[in-house]
């Protein structure tokens, strides 16, 4: 067996990509996508059609956009066995009204469309602001994926919002203590098990699962398939293409990594995570206070590109 089919032995495998040909290749289970695997996805001539149809079906930029994520989404669950992922307007990252607003009319285009709500997962920044929103859709049978993801006080207060899923990211954890390290940074000393972007995942996994919290884990952002094998158990692992093909090209042997009965097992000790208790811990985690910034950043500006391109 390849790496790719032991991992899914383990590990519930989800396609991070807005690549319908990708996903028939890899057969995972569910899919992600976010404005910015939109935009890079539309700027291909075989994707072009979905966009041109959302631009002559609707009226108005706002009205485009959205038909074009369920267009998207609805492709994809023609592929899929499970779960699609999309995204709320990153600007809207910190207004829960907005964010409530948004999320029920996405559901709703699904729901016309035929697509049960059960198939689709809203992903919502994991602000204070977007987890108090994903509490009231949790309630309303929406099913919520809580991204941006860096630190065990964001992970912690989505668990107790009753947040179906959350996807912690990886990769730009690594980046950011890459960066602060400079020169002085050892790649052999910070890999495998050492990762940072790893132990912060394994942390949130070990405590959800002491505690008993059913919020499904899913690693994501990932810079290499080392990364990936070092969470091997994790509830779930939203993987590019071009590392979901190097996991298929080899068959070196994949081990567990991460089990229930091992974090049940630790010496764990709970945190609160009131409001106060949240933003302060937010605020001394320098890490996932810059890195939360810099992703609704990132995503709104993409956001902003697809915009013009609709307009164009």
């Amino acid at each position: 067996m390849n790496q790719l089919d032991q991992l899914k032995q383990f590990t519930t495998v989800v396609a991070d990509t807005g690549d319908f040909q990708v996903m028939k290749q890899y057969t995972p289970q569910d899919a992600t996508t976010n404005p910015s695997l939109i935009l890079k996805a539309v700027q291909k001539a075989e994707y072009r059609p979905l966009l041109e149809k959302a631009v002559r079906g609707n009226e108005g930029t706002d009205a485009v956009m959205d038909a074009l994520l369920i267009a998207f989404g609805c492709e994809i669950l023609a592929i899929v066995p499970g779960r699609v992922s999309t995204e709320v307007d990153a600007r809207l990252s910190f207004n829960t009204e907005a964010t409530l607003a948004k999320a029920r009319h996405l559901i709703s285009l699904y729901e016309q469309r035929g697509v049960a709500r059960e198939r689709v997962l809203i992903k919502i920044a994991s602000t204070w602001e977007g987890i108090r929103a994903a509490e009231v859709l949790q309630r309303e049978g929406i099913n919520c994926n809580m991204t941006l993801l860096f630190s065990l006080a964001q992970a912690v207060a989505c668990a107790e919002a009753g947040a179906q899923l959350i996807s912690p990211f990886v990769g730009r954890i690594l980046d950011w203590h890459k960066r602060q390290a400079g020169d002085k940074w050892d790649a052999a000393a910070n890999a495998g098990d050492n990762d940072p972007g790893v132990r912060s995942v394994r942390q949130i996994y070990d405590y959800y699962k002491k505690f008993g919290h059913p919020t499904e884990v899913m690693g994501a952002s990932f810079r290499s398939t080392e990364q990936i094998l070092a969470l091997a158990g994790c509830d779930l692992l939203t993987i590019s293409p071009d590392l979901l093909e190097k996991l298929a090209a080899s068959e070196s042997t994949v081990e567990r990594k991460l089990s229930v009965d091992q974090a049940q097992a630790g010496n764990i000790a709970r945190i609160e995570c009131g409001e106060a208790a949240f933003r302060w811990q937010l605020n001394e985690d320098a890490m996932a206070t810059e890195k939360l910034a810099e992703g609704i950043r990132a995503f709104a500006a993409d956001a902003v590109k697809l915009e013009a391109m609709i307009t164009a």
